[in-house]
């Protein structure tokens, strides 16, 4: 089974000062959700679900995406989002203040039906350097994009040749994952593959085709509690942003740093794989949840 997707590459040139925090994902999507209801939504209503056009309204499937009818994928509960079919990637410079004329670049990633919208994308990104972002809203322009062709993850194709026992990852952005319920300082193993599981298995039902994509997810976490957290080098990094739809600020903090497992890795390869460029967590829309594999060994 495959999962679409593709990139969208901006190059912005700072017109005024523009002011970013240390996690610049928070000031692009931030004012990026209000503008483009601006522009996509018909009616204009603030609650998605009340609305009689929310099946056919691009902004209700981007932010709001409806669940479909009688869709009870992993009992998933009332409580719990669908994910979103987007995830931005800001830039990982540490650079907070940019002066006039100095460049920054961004990356959308659009998975499976989103990738249909990208002209809704690409106009936002236009409208919001009018508006501004980061403190004092710096304006900015899209001096060049770079649309990327649709690519292809093959899940269940991945030629694995031999038996990986050591995995090392490096989070590069907060990893905000949940284990009943609760985020997890301590990321063990079948942590990680939980959440990976229960990302690719709803995107691909909601965002791709509604079919089951993982059949035996039970045997794989049975499996996966079997492999052995043997190095943690993280900490736990804390940020604030303010939700002007919720109103209130919110604490968005999570895992940073490298992690160094061992046991029986190779059948989690596709997974582990997909999860570095799919993101894994909560908070994947802002960026969060990104992290790459340092090492495969034997």
């Amino acid at each position: 089974m495959r999962i679409e997707y593709k990139n969208i590459e901006f190059e912005l040139k700072a017109l005024t000062e523009i002011k970013l925090p240390d996690f610049k994902g928070s000031a692009f999507r931030g004012g990026f959700g209000h503008i483009f209801r601006k522009i996509t939504c018909v009616l204009k209503r603030l609650n998605c679900l009340e609305c009689p056009l929310k099946n056919q309204c691009i902004y209700s499937y981007v932010f709001e995406t409806p669940p479909l009818e009688n869709s009870n994928i992993l009992n998933m509960s009332n409580y719990e989002k669908i994910p979103h079919p987007f995830i931005f990637e800001p830039p990982e410079t540490k650079k907070k203040l940019f002066q006039p004329e100095e460049t920054l670049n961004l990356k959308i990633l659009l998975i499976g039906k989103a990738m249909e919208f990208a002209p809704y994308f690409i106009y936002t990104i236009s409208e919001l350097g009018k508006v501004g972002i980061g403190k004092g809203r710096g304006k900015f322009t899209v001096e060049n994009i770079n649309i990327g062709e649709k690519l292809l993850f093959h899940l269940n194709n991945i030629n694995i040749r031999e038996s990986y026992s050591v995995l090392k990852i490096r989070a590069i952005t907060p990893l905000r994952i949940k284990y009943n319920r609760d985020l997890v300082r301590d990321i063990e193993f079948h942590i990680l593959i939980r959440s990976l599981l229960r990302r690719l298995s709803l995107i691909y039902y909601f965002h791709i085709k509604p079919e089951i994509l993982i059949h035996e997810p039970k045997e794989l976490i049975r499996k996966a509690e079997t492999v052995k957290k043997v190095q943690d080098i993280t900490f736990w990094y804390d940020w604030e942003r303010y939700s002007s739809r919720q109103d209130k600020r919110m604490k968005l903090g999570g895992v940073i740093g490298e992690i160094i497992y061992k046991g029986n890795i190779s059948i989690f390869i596709p997974y582990v794989k997909a999860g570095e460029i799919l993101h894994v967590g909560k908070g994947t829309s802002f960026g969060l949840g990104k992290y790459e594999i340092v090492e495969f060994s034997t």
